[in-house]
């Protein structure tokens, strides 16, 4: 199977290692990648919103897989161009898409489908939002209809931040706040059958804590060791199966990864959102635990033959994640500094831990930043705690003037794993 992914992040250097280590890929390309997906794919320089590009590119490479990395070719129709060329793709169309694409319209289709979530208000003008800020009352969640890379929520006792958020976004979901931690749960689907993955959970606020701004996401582990054994199942049926049943429902079929935000709360499972791709930095860790080859799922779904896929199997070792993030993230990141210490960590810690490059490009014989997530250090170990262990070790190699890193990725779950 000759594939090709789309994407240039840590999520897609996953994706390439893990369809790297698949016997049944005989040719991997990425498009336009990065330094670290350069070492297990063939690059190629393409504009990833434009779907023309994307599928002459793929029609070129002779592809028999095409995998779309992130949200936003997925929102702008990408998958639908590489469909219309005959090509199997896996990633939703433009209107299955909006579930990541528009907040309100993932509401809508969560009333409908009868799926549990927060109690909320879309809101255009600033009476509107003026009556729902008051009506919920802080802490204060205010959410961007639209695609911000993660980075379009706040989560305030501030009113007047609150406001100023939602006031400067054209439409703006504002909603009840949801007590309780947050899981990632990712499920691969061709828009009847739904093959869920195991349950991961990342870290958004800069700082150790959770203290600080909102960023796409400093680190993740997984397995959760203290959710309860029934959650998966218990979101396939109230959650992710109701919502493909109901997109089907509508003539927008949804076929690739559907991603549940969660929140366990006090009463109940709720969904925050939902997501049409891989999320990042959850697939870091999923992937290192997943033991069935992923080109052969990716297919399946893609083909509309997932009900033949057998069971996952997955590895009992525990993943984590750390990000490094360049001096300054999430505000305006700095780039162009000199990474070292790659080297070390191949030759010191792989294969128990490695290095999913994020925000890197080639500057000759240097590899340097080139955005805010810089590189996800990656380790499995028997548990969370020897897991850990070793990310933060392969973390200490790496060198990168003014970079940044929380340390206490999975530290409580590892806890309550001992």
């Amino acid at each position: 199977m000759k594939v090709l992914v789309i994407g240039g992040g840590a999520r897609e250097h996953a994706l390439c290692r893990s369809l790297s280590l698949d016997p049944d890929v005989t040719a991997l390309h990425c498009a336009p990648g990065n330094a670290g997906i350069a070492e297990v794919a063939e690059l190629h320089p393409v504009d990833q919103l434009d779907g023309g590009a994307v599928a002459r590119l793929a029609v070129e490479l002779g592809s028999d897989l095409v995998v779309v990395g992130p949200e936003a070719p997925l929102v702008a129709g990408v998958a639908d161009a590489v469909r219309a060329e005959g090509i199997p793709c896996f990633g939703p169309s433009r209107e299955a898409a909006l579930l990541e694409g528009s907040k309100a319209f993932a509401k809508d289709v969560m009333a409908a489908a009868n799926v549990p979530t927060a109690r909320s208000y879309v809101c255009t003008t600033p009476e509107e939002i003026d009556a729902a800020l008051d009506a919920f009352g802080a802490p204060y969640v205010v959410k961007d209809d639209g695609l911000a890379a993660g980075k379009g929520v706040v989560v305030t006792d501030d009113l007047a931040a609150a406001r100023e958020h939602a006031l400067a976004c054209d439409r703006v979901v504002i909603e009840e706040f949801l007590d309780g931690p947050e899981v990632s749960l990712f499920a691969i689907t061709d828009g009847v059958t739904v093959l869920p993955l195991q349950p991961a959970q990342d870290f958004k606020r800069a700082l150790d804590g959770d203290e600080g701004p909102n960023t796409g996401g400093m680190g993740a582990y997984s397995p959760l060791p203290w959710a309860d054994p029934k959650l998966v199942d218990e979101v396939m049926e109230s959650v992710l199966q109701p919502t493909v049943d109901e997109l089907r429902r509508r003539g927008t079929p949804f076929s690739g990864l559907l991603y549940a935000g969660l929140a366990i709360t006090s009463r109940g499972v709720r969904v925050i959102e939902f997501n049409a791709r891989f999320g990042d930095p959850e697939t870091q860790v999923v992937l290192a635990r997943l033991r069935t080859p992923l080109a052969g799922v990716l297919f399946h779904s893609a083909n509309g033959t997932l009900d033949v896929q057998p069971p996952l199997a997955w590895r009992d070792d525990a993943a984590v994640t750390v990000v490094i993030a360049s001096h300054n993230y999430p505000a305006t990141p700095r780039t162009g500094d000199p990474i070292e210490g790659l080297a070390d960590v191949a030759a010191q810690d792989e294969p128990t831990a490695y290095v999913l490059h994020a925000g890197t490009r080639r500057d000759g014989d240097a590899v340097v930043s080139a955005g805010g997530r810089v590189l996800s250090v990656t380790a499995t170990g028997e548990d969370l705690a020897q897991a850990r262990e070793r990310a933060y070790a392969a973390v200490g190699r790496i060198r990168l003037d003014g970079s940044q890193h929380r340390t206490d990725i999975a530290r409580e779950a590892a806890r309550t794993q001992g």
